[in-house]
């Protein structure tokens, strides 16, 4: 089954290192949009689509990313987040993943019956170097969430996570950056987060090279359509023995 995505607002205000280069920014700027207004989108009510037939356009069973041209726990999205945990809580048999650099704000944002956490919702931490890990993580590891993924996406330093690895990490995700001003990538940062997760016994997710991307000392550059398929040509993949 496909990946489906739906993005309830567009917009951002950067937060950190990471947004520096922010796919988001490019694409608006490219057309002439400024991704810093944020919109509530024609599409907010997409999860509860339906078509002709009365069937839900998204299918049961599904995988939702939420907010991937925004952040899900953006502060000027507060006025409509209520609304759309309305619609995930309508929507147990579909699984949404929410991608955030604002983890600090979680607690702040979480709709009353929250409780331990839904069991249809992921929630991925950025971390993209080492003051993001050192900051974020404790906060992360801290919070009531069924599902807890790190995504070291773009990646712009080697990270030290161990501790913060654990069974209550569902998996880590690393890749470098992509765009005409992307920063390195090296291999060699990539290869010892493996170590750290197949170490703890936590999964590891090889997605993308990025567009300049450093190993053996040489620096490459990989054309954007060619990024995950030489992530995966890798073969570095970790998937623990008690999954």
């Amino acid at each position: 089954m496909k990946d489906y995505i739906w993005n309830p607002w567009h917009g951002c205000i950067k937060w950190s290192e990471g947004c520096r280069n922010c796919y988001v920014y490019r694409r608006d700027t490219s057309v002439g949009r400024d991704a810093s207004q944020i919109t509530r989108t024609k599409s907010f009510g997409y999860p509860l689509a339906r078509d002709r037939r009365g069937t839900y356009k998204v299918p049961p069973g599904a995988q939702v990313f939420c907010c991937m041209t925004s952040d899900f726990f953006l502060d000027m999205a507060d006025p409509w987040r209520g609304e759309a945990w309305d619609i995930i809580r309508a929507r147990p048999d579909v699984h949404f993943t929410i991608i955030t650099k604002r983890i600090t704000r979680f607690l702040q944002c979480i709709p009353p019956d929250w409780k331990a956490g839904w069991h249809n919702v992921a929630v991925c931490c950025t971390v993209e170097n080492q003051a993001a890990a050192d900051s974020r993580l404790p906060v992360f590891l801290s919070l009531p969430i069924r599902e807890k993924r790190i995504i070291c996406e773009p990646l712009l330093s080697p990270i030290r996570m161990e501790p913060w690895l654990g069974p209550q990490i569902a998996g880590v995700v690393a890749g470098g950056e992509s765009g005409p001003q992307a920063r390195r990538c090296d291999y060699d940062w990539i290869l010892d987060l493996r170590r750290q997760c197949a170490e703890a016994d936590v999964s590891f997710f090889f997605k993308q090279t990025g567009a300049y991307f450093v190993k053996d000392g040489r620096l490459y550059r990989i054309p954007r359509s060619q990024q995950h398929a030489q992530a995966r040509r890798a073969g570095i993949d970790v998937v623990p023995e008690r999954l």
